[in-house]
């Protein structure tokens, strides 16, 4: 059994490989360089993951990872263009480098090479993965549209923030798990238990960044707290104090959100603390926690091929605030 660091560095090794053809170079120059830029790649080492709960590694898994990785990068080039981001990671974002249009088009091929490590697979397990695969890449497009209609809306329910972050974050995750298992030889219901993990690990995981953003020590964190605050971001924290506040706490945090005046971010925090928005955060979290440990606990394997699994959630869960 492998630990996440060392099938990362396994997949990092075999990801560093030239993806795209060399003609057009206007193309796939952009295309290069934005894979480049680096990441954690946990998603794609999630597939490697749940291949190895149910048995060694089986060869194609490394092209499904390598196809998640691909797909998640598709994602991650047209969200900048859609956040009109300039900096991913510290670096130019592709459409500030190389232009709007041909980081669409990098996108878009990036998508269609991903679906060429997908063929690649024995056609035993190619229905389930290609079906698995399309439906998680809708519903990530449905959860990017519905974070974008959120930005426009004065109110948002808790219930369907949580849903957009299900499909924007958590069921790639999920899915990445159940490809591998799926690769792994798993049967229905584990394959059902291991995915109902990584949906909760992600939601989990979103609730605990949204109060690190308010709440974290910016030096910890590496970023200075209350970005999100700034940006009037829909956060867990937000939505949650909006429900809780009191009437003229609820008039104060509309009026901040509306005026952005310097000392908002201090005056924002003080509503939360005084709703005692972070322990329901705390809280949320450690629901979401023990709802993705309780399906990792019912899949049917010995415990032992379960820890790398569990060192991932602390891994991910268990940031310093």
């Amino acid at each position: 059994m492998y630990s996440f660091e060392a099938l990362a560095q396994q997949f990092k090794s075999k990801f560093e490989v030239k993806h795209f053809p060399q003609e057009p170079a206007s193309l796939y120059e952009s295309c290069d360089y934005f894979l480049s830029i680096g990441g954690k790649r946990v998603r794609p080492v999630m597939c490697l993951m749940g291949n190895e709960l149910f048995d060694n590694i089986n060869p194609d898994a490394w092209h499904v990872a390598t196809a998640i990785e691909l797909f998640h990068n598709f994602t991650l080039l047209h969200d900048d263009i859609m956040d009109a981001a300039p900096l991913r990671r510290g670096m130019q974002t592709v459409h500030t480098k190389y232009g709007t249009n041909t980081a669409l088009l990098g996108g878009d091929v990036m998508l269609v090479i991903a679906y060429d490590y997908l063929n690649k697979i024995d056609r035993n397990y190619l229905h389930k993965v290609i079906a698995l695969f399309n439906k998680t890449a809708r519903e990530v497009c449905e959860g990017q549209q519905l974070d974008m209609d959120f930005e426009k809306q004065q109110t948002v329910s808790l219930d369907a923030y949580i849903r957009m972050i299900e499909l924007k974050t958590s069921v790639l995750l999920a899915a990445s798990l159940q490809m591998g298992a799926i690769l792994g030889g798993a049967g229905e219901g584990n394959r059902q238990n291991i995915y109902e993990f990584g949906r909760n690990l992600g939601i989990a995981f979103q609730v605990q960044d949204d109060y690190l953003d308010a709440f974290g020590d910016p030096e910890k964190f590496g970023k200075d707290v209350g970005g999100d605050i700034r940006q009037n971001k829909k956060t867990f924290l937000l939505l949650h104090a909006l429900e809780a506040a009191s009437t003229t706490q609820r008039q104060e945090l509309l009026y901040l959100m509306d005026t952005n005046p310097e000392d908002k971010v201090q005056r924002v925090l003080q509503i939360f603390k005084d709703c005692n928005i972070d322990e329901w955060a705390k809280k949320l979290k450690q629901s979401y926690t023990d709802k993705a440990m309780q399906h990792l606990d019912s899949i049917a394997v010995v415990s032992s091929r379960k820890m790398p699994l569990v060192e991932l959630a602390d891994y991910l869960l268990q940031r310093e605030s």
